[in-house]
């Protein structure tokens, strides 16, 4: 009994964590409190994303931005920026980004939805 108490707070505050992010899934804090930063800021045109990769048994966020020619940038679990595999003036990215040898799992896991 004790132990399915356990698990059923554990699932509430699992729940209430990504639901005050508007978040489909469980991400780092560091994550967690980039977004929060960008629901403190104005609206921006197109809406930001978040979007997790799965590559190679690793985890990266993905980050659109606010606008044209700007890098969209890959962050790891502590929020290190990776690279930007795309955006700027090319649209190619800055380059940096690793040579990923599987296919990349990408699933949204937040959009901006203020109007």
């Amino acid at each position: 009994m004790k132990n399915n108490l356990i698990v059923m707070l554990i699932g509430i505050v699992t729940f209430i964590s990504c639901e005050k992010y508007g978040l489909d899934v469980e991400a780092p804090t560091c994550i967690k409190n980039k977004i929060e930063k960008i629901i403190n800021t104005k609206v921006t045109n197109p809406p930001a994303q978040v979007w997790k990769w799965e590559v190679d048994g690793t985890i990266y966020y993905y980050f659109t931005s606010n606008c044209c020619d700007q890098f969209n940038y890959l962050y790891n679990e502590q929020c290190e920026i990776v690279c930007a595999p795309d955006g700027g003036f090319t649209g190619d990215g800055d380059g940096n980004c690793p040579d990923f040898i599987s296919e990349i799992t990408k699933t949204l896991i937040w959009e901006d939805q203020r109007k």
